[in-house]
């Protein structure tokens, strides 16, 4: 089994509340599990207005097929998303 797990931080520059903000990452959150039947959770800067830090993970038995997920989630990400993503880090986890 291999797991795959990215962490993406996210600048939301035209939120002025937290209610504003949830609506913004509500919406990516709901896009990614619906097209890339993902994990998601805001996991990250909660009570912060502009930005947010989104957990995503995968799971596969082939390494590649994981790490190509996260890529194209990425680019998905930077075309479609309200927000601009200013850090990422990922990683690649197998599991026997």
């Amino acid at each position: 089994m291999v797991v795959g797990v990215m962490k993406v931080s996210l600048l939301i520059e035209g939120s002025g509340s937290l209610k504003s903000k949830r609506k913004v990452v509500r919406s990516i959150l709901d896009r990614l599990r619906a097209k890339f039947n993902l994990a998601a959770a805001e996991v990250e800067d909660n009570d912060l207005w502009q930005r947010a830090g989104l957990g995503l993970a995968f799971v596969s038995n082939d390494r590649s097929f994981v790490n190509s997920m996260m890529d194209t989630v990425l680019d998905f990400m930077e075309r479609n998303a309200d927000a601009e993503i200013i850090d990422t880090n990922m990683e690649i986890i197998n599991l026997p």
